[in-house]
Order: C-alpha cells, then sequence, then structure tokens
C-alpha cells in the first residue's frame, strides 16, 4: 500500500547555541530522530506520557513548526523546505486541536471560519463556498443556521464537529487529531469517534491519532507508535502492542491505565519522572526506571530494531 505520509530522522531541538556574551545556551532535543511511515487510509496512534514530544512532532508534520533536522514526505511530495508556507500543507495535511472552543476564533462566526481555508487554501469564489460549506454541515451533521452564530454558543461537541468541518474545507488527505476526544463527556466522545470513522471511510482520510486514552487509542488505530523522551520506543499492530508488549515502557503505560474494578496503585520502581530534559542521560532514557536495565543500556540509545510480526522496539532486553 503506498505511503500517505513519510517521516525519516525527524528531531527538533529547542534552545541551544551561544549568547552575545559567548555562553553556551540550553537546549532541549524535544523530538529525536523519528521515522515513521503510514500507509494511505490508515490510522496511526501515537501514545506517550505528557512531555514525551507527541505535540511537537505533530506540529512538524503539519508544517507550524521548522524541525531541526529530517525530511517530511507527503503524497510523495518532501516538503522539508516549505514548512511555514501554508499553501504547501494545508492541501495535503489539517490539524485537529485537543480543546474545541479555544480552537475557534471568538470573534468570527462559523461561516467566516469555515470560509477563511476555502478562500486562502482552495481559492473558491462566493458561490463556491456556501455550496462547500453546505457539503461540510452535512459531513458532520450540524444544521446551517449554526453559521451565523459563535463558537461560545456550542457545546464542546458541536465545536469539535465546527474544528473538525474547518480541518476538511481544503480536502486534505491526512488529518492529525491531537487529543481530539479528551475534552468531551465519554458520551459525546462515542459520537465524534464514530463520526471520525464514518468521515475516514468516506473520504478516504488517513490519521494520526494523539492520545493519552489507551482504549481509545486501541479502539481506533491499526497501528500504534509509543513515544518516550522525544524518541520511538516501539511500534506495532494495535491489537498486540499492549497486549503483548516488547519494551517495558509500554508494558508500563499500559499497567498504569485505569480500569474498571482494578485498585489504582503507582507503578514500581523508584524513578517515576521523565529525565531531565537539559541534562537527557547518555544511554536509554528509560533505564533508570527499567527493571530489565543492564550496563549496556546506558551506554547509547538503543536503536529501534525489528521484532518480527510487524513489531519494533527500541530495547536491547526487550520483553
Amino acid at each position: 500500500m503506498s505511503a500517505a505520509l513519510q517521516v525519516e530522522g525527524l528531531s527538533k531541538t529547542f534552545g541551544g547555541g551561544r549568547s552575545l556574551l559567548g555562553r553556551a545556551r540550553p537546549a532541549v532535543h524535544a523530538v529525536e530522530d523519528v521515522s515513521l511511515r503510514v500507509a494511505r487510509g490508515e490510522t496511526l496512534g501515537i501514545v506517550g506520557e505528557s512531555g514525551c514530544g507527541k505535540s511537537t512532532l505533530a506540529r512538524m508534520l503539519v508544517g507550524l513548526s521548522l524541525p531541526t533536522a529530517g525530511r517530511i514526505e507527503i503524497a510523495g511530495r518532501d516538503l522539508s523546505e516549505q514548512i511555514g508556507d501554508p499553501a504547501a500543507f494545508g492541501r495535503l495535511i489539517q490539524y485537529v486541536f485537543q480543546d474545541p472552543i479555544a480552537s475557534l476564533n471568538p470573534r468570527k462566526t462559523i461561516r467566516q471560519i469555515l470560509e477563511a481555508p476555502l478562500r486562502h487554501l482552495a481559492g473558491l469564489d462566493a458561490p463556491g463556498r456556501r455550496a462547500r460549506i453546505s457539503e461540510l454541515l452535512d459531513a458532520v451533521n450540524l444544521r446551517a443556521e449554526f453559521l451565523d452564530r459563535y463558537p461560545h454558543e456550542f457545546s464542546g461537541g458541536q465545536a469539535q464537529r465546527i474544528g473538525i468541518a474547518r480541518a476538511l474545507a481544503a480536502e486534505p488527505r491526512i488529518l492529525v487529531l491531537d487529543e481530539p476526544v479528551s475534552a468531551l463527556d465519554v458520551s459525546v466522545q462515542a459520537q465524534v469517534l464514530n463520526l471520525l470513522a464514518d468521515l475516514r471511510a468516506r473520504l478516504d482520510l488517513t490519521y494520526l491519532f494523539i492520545s493519552h486514552d489507551l482504549a481509545v487509542v486501541e479502539a481506533v488505530s491499526e497501528r500504534i507508535a509509543v513515544l518516550y523522551f522525544g524518541r520511538l520506543v516501539e511500534t506495532g499492530p494495535a491489537a498486540e502492542i499492549f497486549a503483548r508488549p516488547r519494551h517495558p515502557y509500554t508494558a508500563l503505560l499500559a499497567a498504569s491505565a485505569p480500569q474498571v474494578g482494578r485498585p489504582l496503585s503507582p507503578p514500581a520502581g523508584e524513578a517515576q519522572e521523565l529525565p531531565d530534559p537539559y541534562a537527557p542521560p547518555p544511554g536509554c532514557a528509560f533505564a533508570a526506571r527499567c527493571p530489565r536495565a543492564e550496563a549496556d543500556c546506558r551506554a547509547a540509545p538503543p536503536p529501534l530494531r525489528p521484532m518480527g510480526g510487524g513489531r519494533a522496539a527500541a530495547c536491547l532486553h526487550p520483553l
């Protein structure tokens, strides 16, 4: 199957360099050497705890942040040199934000919000915009009378449907869904997830689904990529990656997810926090929390190695 998105060696460093007085500035390596391939029509789930680099990766993929290194290829086009050009990225990939109300301009009506990408990205005239807006409202199950209202007049679920309609306006082939249901009630979450599944099937879309909710990610994704401290530590089919994890961090994530009837308890081990981003460890960043860590784990970051069955893990002593 052809690749909708291909990423090679993508890295992002904040800070660094030297001040005017020649002092070294601290640097944070938010994403390091991430390589991914997402097939057309696939949903790739991206998981990891807060601070692991999920949102930084997403912002680079949609052209909102300039990578320090690496290559981004969408639908066979290398866009690495076009970061920051909305026309280059906007027709190919779009972003659905975590907070639906905060992501919509409170000074604009819904009609104005939906018209912006149609005018600036699709280049449609007024009759074309009216027809396309009608199609978008039908696609996300919203009524036409909503068009002259403002974002604060809507519930979270309705606002997220508007955000999805805005993302679809320029007919992109890929959507990056950054925690798209985490701010919604559980019943509304199910409605939005069903809508996204229906849109993917009807419009032949490809999704990158970022979430902390492992149950949701497992339910909606064909494959899952696990991030830790800016690096990919495991990839594989969604049906297997949490049932039979190969990396100890993936096992920790699965064991930490709340389940009905299971008491909440902290995971085993002394170090429970991410390493200091200003002083990263020389080897595996998870070594301080890993019960299987050996001396070789602390020497150099382990590469992502094939484990069979479409699985890969960056671990020298896998489960």
